[in-house]
């Protein structure tokens, strides 16, 4: 039998929603590739994403719903599994209200009928929901006080651009299709500047780069509106678009450049060298997700906003501030908006999980790993343990997985059915299987749809998964996107709801159609309260960066993994007397952990760096060091405002 290629779209969590071509033969898929007809995938795949099909076949992968009994999980049937499930939502209810479940739907899948997850529960109850966002909390609410949106312009836009500022984003492990769109930005004359505590391979797409102090975002952003104001490098017309200006001047003034500088730690021609640039636009400016995962991380994105505006580049082909595309744009609700008896924030759910009041007896884990994923994961374990029933949906088994009293089975990214917008770009693309599901495992809108007719959810939507796409795209069908003519496309469309230049009207969507400046400084980073424990021969205190890698989707490790204990790279200087290579103690005010030390001479002497998403029972999260905090604003985590030590294993070299 020939090989046939089938196409689909990666759900992962991850910008690029890649289109992708799947070889299949024998009814299994032999290799994947990225779709070269996809706008942005252009043929090629990560790493992470090519490897899926070796990890969707590994052991840890589910086959079958397993049941705790007598501390174990065992298979047991899906009639079994759903009768079970059911029985343990109506007891609930019954016996304590819907308050008492909770539902936890998390990022590891982004396809839009995944809300349908969302809707059953609002229906079953309402049930206790979760508020805040782990992810990008923190720089979506600040854009959306600023801009009235969190959006972007076309991401082909960039060709237009006579500068672009990589200010904490790298592309070449966290948005790696953005990287040949950066390539040909640079052919057309484009100049790109770095601006990043921690050195990384983006460095080397770039002509210029600026290593600023750990959190030292803020300072160096005003530096540079400092210098705008005082060069006169602030657009005539400022006042007439932007709130606030009186206030956020005197803020810029309120040091010279050079204190701004010192307190940044880079040198005043870095500043001069930014602001001259923004000047010279246009200039956009693309925001990392990892820099406003800080307490203030909010205040951080509201000043890179403030420059953007300011200097003219905010309505302009070539600028802008882009820290997201708004990947629901296109997509109707599913049902009205709901709002539940209460809330557990994210950030800090495993201490909101065990203080709530009356206490959680179940919940529900839809696409989402909270053991490894969440800060201080040893608080969030112990939550997970002391719940009376928890109900895991997963593709693998995972550490919160391996904690549920029931687990049911989903397909995977290659088996799945959904629609799917991108937080990377503006193309909408639809999820098709490209293999079936092992056997019996039914779509997750399947199973909600069965638990909803045991349950007596007359009004819960029971059509096929083609249905309820159709549901999601009703409003932009009109438009040309309708079901049919997204696969007549080859399943890959630009949604017709986003133009070339977000705000190219000249307006922002504000209640006053103003860009909303920020009007008082933030606190500084203070390292009270953090600082970790003093251990012999350690070292000072650093601050932690737990970032992306090539070989990992959030806690999902493709190819080798980390082997027997998680690295941790430094600058030499940072370590004295601990050599390259060995075992090390990686304390914080939280835990510790074992690592592997790995020198690196192009990072700063106050910054460590581990990957996130190790394992948390194999010592290997980062999480685990990681004190659980919110964020100014969105009620993001604070991953970043983390000090540790770092000091030799007693009685090895």
């Amino acid at each position: 039998m020939a090989a046939e290629l089938r196409r689909t779209t990666c759900s992962r969590d991850c910008p690029d929603a890649c289109g992708i071509v799947a070889k299949i033969e024998h009814g299994e898929v032999t290799s994947i590739a990225g779709d070269p007809a996809h706008p942005v995938t252009r043929g090629f795949l990560c790493f992470r994403t090519s490897r899926y099909p070796d990890l969707a076949a590994g052991p840890e992968r589910l086959r079958q719903p397993l049941l705790r009994r007598g501390g174990q999980l065992v298979p047991v049937s899906w009639e079994e599994a759903l009768a079970t499930a059911a029985g343990w939502l109506r007891t609930v209810r019954a016996e304590s209200g819907p308050e008492a479940v909770f539902h936890y739907r998390s990022g590891g899948s982004l396809g839009i009928l995944k809300q349908l997850a969302d809707l059953f529960f609002d229906q079953f109850g309402p049930v206790t929901g979760k508020v805040g966002d782990i992810c990008s909390g923190a720089g979506e609410a600040a854009q959306i006080e600023d801009f009235g949106t969190s959006d972007s312009n076309a991401l082909l836009d960039l060709r237009n651009s006579r500068h672009i500022l990589l200010w904490g984003k790298n592309p070449t492990v966290s948005n790696t299709h953005l990287v040949p769109v950066l390539k040909e930005a640079k052919e057309r004359g484009a100049k790109l500047v770095l601006v990043d505590p921690v050195w990384h391979r983006a460095a080397n797409l770039c002509d210029e780069r600026i290593q600023p102090a750990p959190g030292g975002d803020f300072e160096l952003a005003m530096g540079i509106a400092r210098v705008l104001f005082d060069r006169g490098w602030v657009v005539p017309d400022a006042a007439s678009f932007c709130d606030g200006l009186p206030e956020f001047e005197a803020m810029a003034r309120s040091r010279s450049v050079a204190q701004w500088a010192e307190a940044a730690d880079v040198t005043t021609e870095a500043v001069e060298s930014l602001a001259r640039k923004l000047h010279d636009g246009p200039t956009a400016i693309l925001v990392g997700w990892g820099m406003q995962r800080r307490v203030r991380g909010g205040a951080i994105v509201r000043a890179l906003d403030a420059l953007c505006a300011l200097s003219g580049n905010l309505f302009r082909s070539g600028g802008g501030c882009s820290f997201y595309f708004k990947r629901r744009k296109a997509f109707a609700p599913f049902g009205p908006a709901v709002v539940p008896p209460r809330v557990l924030r994210e950030p800090v759910l495993g201490q909101d999980l065990l203080a709530a009041t009356p206490k959680i007896r179940l919940m529900w884990v839809t696409a989402g790993n909270p053991v490894a994923m969440l800060p201080d994961s040893t608080t969030v374990a112990a939550a997970l343990d002391a719940i009376e029933r928890l109900v895991v949906a997963d593709v693998f088994l995972t550490e919160t997985a391996k904690r549920a009293s029931l687990v049911l089975p989903v397909p995977s990214l290659l088996e799945d059915d959904d629609l799917l917008g991108a937080y990377g770009h503006h193309w909408i693309g639809e999820s098709r299987p490209v293999v079936a599901p092992p056997p019996g495992v039914p779509h997750e809108v399947e199973i909600f749809q069965d638990l909803a007719r045991r349950l007596g959810l007359s009004s819960y939507p029971q059509g096929s998964i083609d249905d309820q796409k159709r549901v999601a795209l009703a409003a932009v069908a009109p438009m040309g996107l309708s079901l049919e003519a997204l696969r007549e496309a080859g399943g890959t469309v630009r949604s017709p709801v986003s133009g070339p230049v977000l705000f190219g009207h000249g307006k922002v969507l504000t209640q006053n159609g103003k860009v909303q400046l920020l009007r008082e400084e933030p606190p500084a980073q203070r390292d009270a309260g953090l600082a970790p424990p003093s251990l012999p021969g350690g070292s000072a205190p650093l601050w932690l960066f737990s970032n992306s890698t090539e070989k990992s989707q959030a806690s999902i490790w493709s190819g080798a993994g980390l082997g027997d204990h998680v690295w941790i790279a430094v600058h030499p200087d940072a370590v004295p007397g601990i050599p390259d290579g060995a075992l090390v103690r990686v304390a914080s005010r939280r835990a510790e952990l074992l690592a592997q030390l790995r020198h690196d001479n192009a990072q700063r002497r106050d910054a460590a760096v581990m990957p996130k998403g190790g394992a948390f029972e194999r010592g290997h999260a980062a999480n685990a060091l990681i004190e659980a905090r919110a964020t100014d604003l969105g009620l993001g985590a604070a991953y970043l405002d983390c000090l540790v030590t770092i000091a030799p294993v007693e009685g090895r070299d």
